[in-house]
């Protein structure tokens, strides 16, 4: 062996098995995935890696399975501060009652910095390494992302009231073209269009909004058919679905994703098809607020891209993606009334490349593949309650959550390192999130 055959590279992780997600449905055992800079340069065998590559550091992980970082596409980080504060009620009260009046006591800057750090903390902690964040201040939340060096889709807010965050439609269009302004170019962040919901957002602003993400290729996010009562109000007043009424105003596109959609007929499901749309489910926040339940199979069988999201922390009440894999299999089976709906290998691909896909990013993460940017987890199925393995994408799914991750890189910098964080200040952002606690609490 002549040193003109070695390559040499950054970093080599031994995996015990590896789910690539790209092909479907395989688990390849004793492979190794050489990083190099930002990036894969390859997956191969233990022994030929032995043969053809050399690496300042090799990390050997003999009782994991390495995986594709999570990503998470819907949720409100700073909202982590208010977890637990209104639980156990529905939507519109909770909304009007409880979330809204203590958005516009306590939200600022500041507010926002910490909530988005402190989700950031849990989901990093628990394999997420791609969030997407729709919530005031964006450009705060879009700043600690980018300094944490964690990939984020930043929505920014709109909606026809005023908030904390601007006076109403304009300013918010106004300072949302900034946004796209600055960030679009970015390697981490993914500005995006946020409008609220049809039910917070007239005709004009919605207009506004799809000439912005025509002008500048920016996703739009909104929250779509959450509940039963959301639709029949809208068709008392107009006599037309909300769905269909975003299909009239040019809303729905192949960069649009549709947050919850726990209400579809058949009339929704045209729509979605011919426009390209994608679904991103929230099961837990569904199940917690009684919001319904989004029928995930039938979706899959009419080929609409399918992603996942845990929403905001004050309805969920955690951000742990694995965790909500396992609920989103479960109801998707229960839902369709068969045990084969929403498999292991499918709910893995929809937090994975199916969320990659819904940024317009497959390209470039969702998936272990050579070339691709080098995000990436390490999960320990060593433990008792993960004994023995059979299959390790079941485990993943059924057995696992998310405290059992054990590594994790983005763009190819490590994250967490045998359970640690690595970027975030942990003791300090709990004082940090204890002050809030007491200001909150009074």
């Amino acid at each position: 062996m002549t040193a003109e055959t070695i390559t040499a590279a950054d970093t080599r992780i031994n995996a015990r098995w590896l789910i690539p997600v790209e092909p479907f449905g395989v688990v390849l055992e004793h492979q190794a995935v050489i990083l190099q800079g930002s990036r894969i340069l390859a997956i191969v065998p233990q022994a030929e890696a032995d043969q053809s590559y050399r690496t300042r550091e090799t990390l050997d992980l003999n009782q994991h399975v390495v995986l594709p970082g999570l990503i998470n596409l819907h949720g409100h980080t700073a909202m982590s501060l208010f977890r637990g504060l209104a639980d156990d009620l529905p939507l519109m009260t909770w909304l009007n009652d409880h979330i809204w009046p203590a958005e516009g006591k306590f939200v600022s800057e500041q507010f926002v910095a910490d909530g988005t750090r402190l989700a950031m903390a849990e989901m990093l902690r628990t394999g997420t390494t791609t969030f997407s964040d729709m919530y005031f201040f964006p450009e705060v939340t879009a700043q600690a992302a980018h300094d944490t060096g964690m990939r984020a889709q930043i929505c920014f807010p709109l909606m026809d009231m005023p908030t904390v965050w601007g006076s109403g439609p304009e300013e918010y269009l106004r300072k949302g073209a900034d946004l796209i302004e600055q960030w679009q170019r970015d390697d981490y962040i993914m500005p995006a269009i946020g409008p609220h919901a049809p039910y917070t957002v007239s005709d004009g602003p919605l207009g506004a909004a799809v000439e912005l993400a025509q002008q500048t290729g920016a996703a739009i996010q909104l929250h779509l058919h959450e509940t039963a009562f959301e639709v029949a109000e809208a068709v008392k007043a107009s006599g037309q679905r909300p769905l269909a009424r975003m299909a009239d105003l040019g809303v729905l596109g192949a960069n649009t994703q549709c947050v919850h959609m726990t209400q579809i007929d058949e009339s929704d499901l045209a729509h979605l098809k011919m426009t390209s749309a994608h679904v991103v489910h929230c099961p837990e926040s569904n199940l917690k607020l009684a919001s319904g339940f989004c029928p995930v199979q039938k979706l899959l069988d009419h080929d609409i891209n399918v992603t996942i999201g845990t929403d905001g922390a004050a309805s969920n009440n955690d951000l742990d993606l694995f965790g909500e894999l396992k609920t989103a299999a479960m109801v998707a089976k229960a839902v369709a009334g068969d045990a084969a709906a929403l498999s292991a290998h499918k709910a893995l691909e929809m937090a994975t490349l199916s969320g990659a896909r819904a940024l317009g990013r497959d390209q470039d993460i969702g998936s272990l593949v050579a070339g691709k940017l080098a995000d990436l987890i390490a999960v320990d199925l060593s433990d008792p309650y993960l004994q023995p393995v059979y299959d390790p994408a079941s485990h993943l799914v059924y057995s696992n959550h998310g405290r059992a991750v054990s590594h994790s890189w983005i763009h190819g910098v490590p994250q967490l390192q045998d359970g640690r964080l690595t970027r975030i200040d942990v003791p300090d952002l709990v004082l940090r999130v204890n002050e809030w606690r007491k200001q909150i609490l009074s």
